[in-house]
């Protein structure tokens, strides 16, 4: 379903901004292969137009539409940041404040940077630490034991020198709250945020949805063929990307952040609170965007200049305006939420699909909007990003081939037994790796899985033991020789190291940066 406010009667004879919207969106649908989307568009604090297209599961007839939910991904960080906001209200913390006064337990491999780090810090992506994902990605720590994890990951970077994104600080972040308050980042969000503003759907957690919900499920997009995939559960990164909401509930969000912290007359926090969180903090430089946000920097409009990070926000210029925005992706899910707001301009748009990285349907469609109320010449950008995603796409699935190559008639180059022992990575834990006579077995959580022979020194593991989405179903696992000729590491996927303890080591053996 959707809806259009209709304009008085003496502006009719103009062309109203999203007249054509509705089959724009129907055609992009389809053109990017998407098997459901959500789309609302929030102007001078209305909800000018608000549908799904769609459904919800290939292969199922469920139609979605503006109910749905869906999984924001990283569009959950600007709702930690205006928590935070709330508290700066009621003079219970300060943007600047140590981190350390109300985490002490969040200790870095960089004590300096553990004592200097601030709350803006968290929020603004210039900590310089390892991003790290998998340590929250594939285990099932909780939040506090992520952040206690933190302190073996090195620091890549200059503390405050250049803009790095990275969910665990924020998880951090979201943390203080229940430090400050006794309550939940969860419970927090719910009363002084969802049902204020009558998000009554919007939830913190996979395991809220109710059963025949009206709920899309995740779908991937590899190699020109769209699959559905389990829900991903990543609730120990919650403050960082784990709400699941609808297009019709996050039109009342933009409401909020359109109208300076206010919604249907009531202030939920403060209008300068907030804006704190829509201000640079960090440049965001074009050697980083070559490097971190190459996606985006290639479909910039020929208006935009430049990138900036606020508090939970990205923000750029366009013709002239300040453009505010975060996008947000979980497996098989991507989300976009956006404003412009000296034009009391706003747009959410949801979608079931990840295309191999690549999902720029959702910013085609909020560029469409943002010209139609800007009167700019008609642009096809959707056809325009199509375009140069799928040689991008073919590209990086040439890439992925090359990599994942088995070269034929290699062998390893010791006995089995030689690669068997206990392996160690300071953030993920051990690792036994088992040869029964005939083949090799990973033990350990939080995974397990038997390892096949790949090519030489490199097995293929297939995981037996693994949450929902959360992991690769097989990895390959390289096993690291020492001058000796023996094992002295393995290397997960190329990234993930576990390194071996010596041979005499008791049991609870940890290398010296583990402790």
């Amino acid at each position: 379903m959707s809806f259009v406010v209709l304009a008085p009667r003496s502006a009719r004879a103009q062309k109203a901004p999203l007249e054509s919207l509705d089959s724009y969106v129907a055609k992009a649908v389809r053109d990017w292969d998407a098997p459901g989307l959500s789309i609302a568009v929030v102007k001078n604090d209305t909800v000018v137009f608000a549908k799904g297209y769609g459904v919800r599961k290939l292969g199922e007839s469920a139609p979605v539409d503006e109910h749905t939910l869906f999984a924001i991904g990283s569009s959950s960080k600007a709702f930690t940041t205006t928590a935070i906001g709330i508290l700066v209200d009621e003079g219970k913390i300060k943007w600047d404040d140590r981190v350390e006064r109300y985490l002490p337990q969040f200790q870095l491999s960089d004590a300096y940077v553990a004592h200097e780090l601030t709350i803006r810090d968290l929020f603004c992506h210039r900590g310089a630490l390892a991003r790290a994902d998998y340590i929250w990605e594939i285990t099932q720590f909780d939040r506090d034991e992520v952040l206690r994890r933190a302190r073996y990951l090195p620091q890549v970077d200059k503390f405050r020198y250049i803009y790095g994104y990275n969910n665990i600080m924020f998880i951090a972040g979201g943390q203080i709250i229940p430090a400050l308050t006794g309550k939940t980042w969860d419970t927090f969000l719910r009363e002084r945020i969802f049902d204020p503003l009558g998000m009554k759907d919007t939830n913190t957690s996979t395991i809220d949805f109710r059963p025949g919900g009206d709920v899309a499920n995740p779908h991937s997009w590899t190699n020109g063929k769209t699959e559905a995939i389990p829900w991903r559960n990543i609730d120990n990164a919650g403050p960082a990307g784990s709400i699941n909401s609808s297009a019709a509930e996050m039109a009342q969000w933009l409401k909020l952040q359109l109208n300076d912290g206010t919604y249907d007359g009531k202030r939920l926090v403060s209008a300068a609170a907030l804006t704190e969180t829509h201000e640079p903090q960090m440049v965001i430089t074009r050697e980083v965007l070559r490097e971190d946000l190459s996606i985006y920097k290639g479909f910039w409009p020929s208006d935009t200049h430049f990138m900036l990070y606020g508090l939970g926000w990205f923000l750029e210029d366009y013709r002239g305006r300040k453009v505010i925005w975060h996008g947000g992706a979980i497996d098989g899910m991507n989300a976009l939420v956006a404003m412009i707001p000296e034009e009391k301009l706003g747009v959410v748009a949801l979608v079931n699909l990840n295309r191999d990285g690549y999902n720029q349907i959702l910013p085609a469609l909020m560029w469409r909007v943002f010209d139609a109320y800007l009167g700019a010449p008609p642009r096809d950008w959707s056809s325009e990003f199509l375009q140069r995603v799928r040689p991008a796409e073919e590209k990086a699935y040439a890439a992925r081939k090359e990599v994942e190559k088995q070269i034929p008639g290699t062998k390893p180059s010791l006995a089995l037994s030689q690669y068997a022992g206990h392996y160690v990575n300071c953030a993920l834990g051990d690792a036994h790796i088992v040869e029964d006579g005939r083949a090799l077995t990973w033990q350990g959580a939080p995974f397990a899985g038997p390892l096949k022979h790949w090519h030489y020194d490199t097995f293929q593991v297939t995981w037996t033991d693994v949450r929902a989405g959360s992991a690769p179903q097989k990895s390959l696992v390289t096993f690291q020789l020492n001058p000796q000729g023996h094992v002295s590491a393995l290397v997960v996927e190329g990234q993930i190291e576990f390194r071996r303890a010596p041979e005499s080591a008791s049991a609870d053996w940890k290398p010296e940066a583990c402790r």
